[in-house]
């Protein structure tokens, strides 16, 4: 499991915008270290969001996502109180979930 997301959600005239920082390594499989090895590929490969649970979100990531990657997205509906949660998985299994409250 990843270190915590940092989101922040806020609802303005009806939208709320979710901007979500990840915390990932992001390595895509084709760099070495020092001594010539190879280093596994190791990305994200699913992100789902959802507000008040149901999801708004729902994405597929491949290697070529930098490290710690940054998304926003803004959803219609959502009110301050209201929960958004965000989880991603990466290609090893490994997953994790974190949640904001919207402002």
């Amino acid at each position: 499991m990843g270190n915590p997301m940092k989101i922040r959600a806020a609802s303005k005239d009806g939208v709320t915008e979710v901007k979500v920082l990840m915390n990932h390594e992001m390595e895509t499989g084709q760099r070495k270290d020092a001594s010539g090895a190879v280093i596994p590929a190791w990305f994200i490969n699913e992100v789902t969001a959802k507000l008040d649970g149901k999801t708004v979100l729902s994405a597929q990531w491949g290697p070529s996502i930098s490290k710690n990657p940054y998304l926003a997205f803004k959803v219609k509906g959502g009110k301050a109180g209201d929960k958004v949660t965000v989880t991603w998985v990466d290609n090893k299994g490994d997953t994790r979930t974190d949640e904001a409250t919207v402002t």
